[in-house]
């Protein structure tokens, strides 16, 4: 199909076999996404991972021309279109990814097997608007915080639940890396225009194996905008995860790989 935007997604790819998108959120990159997902398939072949830069993430570009949520996701449509075609895949979206995961399972029902929605964007787009509970921090290491530079140590206090050596160090290796690189005049142009024009649930339900994954403690997404989704995804596992706040593939990585592994049993099932 012709590009209906001019932006090329720089990507990592992965493994052989059925093809898997991962999308990340908000101003990180594709690293927070293989994090998430590389040791989920570690002990799984016949998959594809495809982990792409969302424009003005990563190396992605992001000209002018893309100037909201709406091209965001077009520039999304293209790499499907160029990268897999009519080839069926799943998909999986975290926070604002998941946003733009939920339209593409509406554009593409019959093309998408499966949905994976990772503290997802809810049925509120707009922060302001969001029901979500106050921040908390259950785990805390003031020794740690007090190690650590100062910058660091603040974008990781500023969104940790759970503050450990590990959880800093994936922090640092998956997300700061990408919050370092992130085009933020592009990301300010499209800030103006975040809500998509079309609301994904707008449209027939969605029933290929789907889960929700949502932090009892994530003070960014929260997790009631999302179960509100559910008559709309009838095949969905909800999950609500305590001491998990809106990186929670960092903070109960015992209960995302189970439970990635149990939708990724489920689609299998289904064919």
């Amino acid at each position: 199909m012709p590009h209906r935007t001019p932006v090329t997604l720089n990507f990592v790819e992965h493994g052989t076999g059925t093809p898997v998108l991962a999308l990340h959120g908000w101003t990180p990159d594709h690293r927070l996404m293989l994090g998430c997902l590389e040791p989920v398939f570690a002990g799984r072949t016949g998959y594809r991972r495809l982990y792409p830069d969302l424009p003005g993430m990563g190396e992605s570009p992001c000209p002018p021309e893309i100037a909201s949520s709406d091209d965001v996701l077009a520039a999304v449509q293209d790499f499907v279109d160029d990268v897999l075609g009519d080839a069926p895949f799943l998909l999986v979206g975290e926070s604002y990814g998941g946003y733009l995961a939920r339209a593409i399972a509406r554009s593409r029902p019959d093309q998408v097997r499966g949905l994976a929605l990772v503290c997802p964007t809810g049925t509120a787009v707009e922060n302001a608007d969001r029901t979500v509970p106050q921040r908390q921090v259950l785990r805390p290491d003031p020794d740690l915080l007090a190690s650590t530079d100062a910058r660091t140590a603040a974008e990781f206090t500023d969104i940790s639940v759970v503050q450990t050596p590990e959880t800093l160090r994936r922090f640092r290796e998956e997300i700061l890396t990408g919050l370092d690189v992130a085009d933020t005049t592009a990301m300010a142009r499209i800030r103006q225009r975040w809500t998509l024009s079309e609301d994904p649930e707008d449209g027939a339900p969605f029933t290929r194996p789907t889960l929700i994954l949502t932090g009892r403690q994530d003070h960014v997404t929260g997790y009631l905008d999302q179960f509100v989704l559910l008559p709309h995804y009838p095949r969905a596992t909800f999950a609500v995860l305590d001491v998990a706040g809106h990186n929670l593939q960092i903070e109960q990585p015992g209960l995302f790989d189970a439970l990635l592994g149990e939708w990724l049993d489920r689609v299998a099932a289904d064919g």
